[in-house]
């Protein structure tokens, strides 16, 4: 099975994951999606707890069937997450898959600084999603919009909406558990 391995902080999961994974699926260079959600951030970044990021996640990935497979491999590997070591682990877990990453375009200048960036290329080929603003003007057949994890966690902390950026059943998880500050729904304008 050729499997496209999706890593990431995913706190919350947003819409643009969800289509990253669907765009993945779709470009037909792979069977399944696996996401990975980083369990300790490699610069020590606060995220909310695992278990909550995996639940979010695999609700947000509901919609795309048995297509996708959240995975809990970085929780049961010690030290901070780097996708290296994921790969690595995958590669052992799965000796008769082939992998590739899920990466979107904007991180694309910074991948080179990532550790064992060329052995991470050789292990699993990237599948580049265009993301954001195009510079110069360039043009793109398709784009994510600009969407922040961040920033949805920044407007739930202030009682905004972020609802149009995630998942329903995302959003109502998020409420019930009172994740990221939101102890109640902002109301409609």
């Amino acid at each position: 099975m050729i499997l496209g391995i999706y890593g990431g902080s995913f706190d919350p999961p947003h819409l643009c994951h969800v289509f990253a994974a669907h765009y993945a699926l779709a470009a037909g260079e792979i069977e399944r999606v696996l996401v990975a959600p980083c369990f300790t951030h490699p610069f020590g970044k606060s995220l909310a707890p695992f278990h909550d990021r995996i639940a979010m996640c695999r609700l947000a990935m509901e919609a795309l069937g048995g297509r996708v497979e959240v995975s809990d491999i970085e929780s049961r590997r010690p030290g901070p997450s780097y996708t290296i070591d994921t790969i690595r682990a995958l590669a052992s877990e799965r000796p008769a898959d082939r992998f590739r990453l899920i990466v979107g375009s904007d991180i694309l200048d910074e991948a080179p600084k990532w550790r064992a960036f060329d052995e991470i290329r050789r292990l699993a080929p990237l599948i580049v999603v265009p993301r954001g603003p195009r510079p110069n003007g360039a043009a793109t057949l398709f784009s994510l919009p600009d969407v922040s994890s961040t920033a949805i966690r920044d407007a739930l902390r202030q009682g905004r909406p972020a609802g149009d950026a995630l998942p329903r059943n995302v959003l109502d998880y998020i409420f019930a558990n009172g994740l990221y500050g939101a102890s109640m729904r902002p109301s409609a304008p």
